[in-house]
């Protein structure tokens, strides 16, 4: 099992950039597919990004692909979102995920970060 605490949200502006971190509990945490989820309120949650237990592959959607970048650090049980060139749509709310590698559906969560990007 593992537990998730989202931080780094915040009001930015269209253009800037904002690092999302999540820290992770437990001593198994290099071996969960980690990713980043945001929703806008009364819509569905939607994916953002994805990175492999050992961290060498990243899926992103086509909505931040070449402006996220999502990382991770075992060592200190951390997730990453960097977001830059943000925009107005980006304003959201960004939850963390764990899975096991071979688990489909994502079984952990955070409880979300707030940004928010001003036009």
């Amino acid at each position: 099992q593992v537990q998730l605490v989202e931080s780094g949200g915040g009001l930015v502006q269209a253009g800037g950039s904002l690092r999302l971190s999540c820290a992770a509990s437990g001593r198994t945490f290099s071996s969960y597919v980690m990713a980043w989820f945001r929703r806008v309120p009364g819509k569905e949650r939607d994916f953002v990004a994805s990175i492999t237990a050992s961290g060498d592959i990243t899926v992103y959607a086509r909505s931040v692909k070449g402006r996220f970048t999502v990382s991770r650090d075992n060592a200190k049980n951390t997730l990453y979102l960097e977001m830059n060139s943000m925009k107005p749509e980006d304003t959201a709310v960004y939850y963390c995920a764990a899975r096991g590698k071979l688990e489909p559906t994502y079984k952990y969560w955070g409880q979300g970060t707030q940004v928010t990007v001003s036009s």
